[in-house]
């Protein structure tokens, strides 16, 4: 299934997605699950596919205002530097790292599909990164990496976007630099573990105006799901509606000479075969 989180008059709805349009799941079970991370919470996947078997379409997937998936994760977790060429590109001759880097993003950092990205008013760097997001489902604690990918819902995509020159005002942190309002994305929706298997292998492309700026697949991962999985459970409990962007591959605009920084008008695309395309233009912050 492809469930997503989106506007109808302003409110905030979720339902199920297809080529034919947008099932509302929240005019038919939101008495019982009134979000989509309840829905997750308590296993209603179940009723999820009961209440759109057979029903004809609500909406049209192009005239909906698309929210993040899961609009208020509890826990918004990045992943840096994970796949290794993005390594290699420090140019520092370091053997792969032992434990990944990692932050967290606010929820109000991120917006969803087709809304727009802002260029902050303080900076020229706005960069893009591309990234594939795991769903947590289940809530754990020290998980075994051989338990790890019961814990996932399902998967989605981020444009983790970072303002560059932000990233560098403390000695030893990037939080700054990756907490502007709107300045990522997350969607369009989340592809279930049945329909998406984590195990993948999964593939990631970003493309700026069509053109393809990065491309890899998770095979290259130093830190594969079920070992981010485990690893952040062993210091904080994973809940459901939890989100873990996995990291980007080498090709951000940072790492260009000179460097190629979004700016308004820009399209960002980020996507993967089985889960979809994010879409966002970049606008400059009100």
């Amino acid at each position: 299934m492809r469930l997503l989180s989106y506007l109808v008059n302003g409110e905030p709805h979720y339902g199920v997605a297809d080529d034919d349009g947008v099932v509302d799941l929240m005019v038919r079970i939101g008495a019982e699950f009134p979000d989509l991370k309840s829905l997750i919470a308590r296993d209603g996947l179940a009723s999820a596919r009961r209440a759109s078997a057979g029903q004809r379409p609500d909406h049209a997937l192009d005239q909906l205002t698309l929210l993040p998936p899961v609009p208020a994760p509890e826990k918004l977790w990045c992943i840096g530097v994970n796949y290794k060429d993005r390594n290699a590109e420090y140019k520092d001759n370091s053997d792969l790292p032992k434990y990944p880097s990692l932050f967290v993003r606010n929820p109000s950092s991120v917006v969803g599909s087709g809304q727009g990205i802002e260029k902050p008013k303080v900076s020229d760097q706005l960069d893009y990164e591309g990234e594939l997001v795991i769903v947590i489902g289940k809530q754990g604690r020290h998980i075994a990496r051989d338990d790890a990918f019961s814990h996932i819902f399902g998967m989605t995509l981020c444009n983790e976007g970072s303002v560059r020159d932000w990233l560098h005002h403390g000695k030893f942190n990037v939080t700054q630099g990756k907490n502007f309002d709107r300045s990522g994305s997350i969607g369009p929706w989340i592809v279930t573990s049945e329909e998406c298997d984590p195990r993948g292998p999964h593939d990631i492309i970003t493309r700026v105006n069509g053109e393809v700026r990065q491309q890899d697949s998770t095979e290259r991962l130093m830190f594969p799901f079920d070992f981010l999985i485990s690893y952040l459970s062993t210091f904080a409990t994973l809940k459901p509606g939890d989100m873990i962007a996995t990291g980007t591959p080498t090709g951000a605009g940072a790492r260009f000479d000179p460097p190629r920084w979004l700016k308004p008008g820009d399209v960002v695309e980020v996507e993967s075969s089985r889960i979809g395309v994010l879409r966002n233009s970049v606008v400059m912050e009100q």
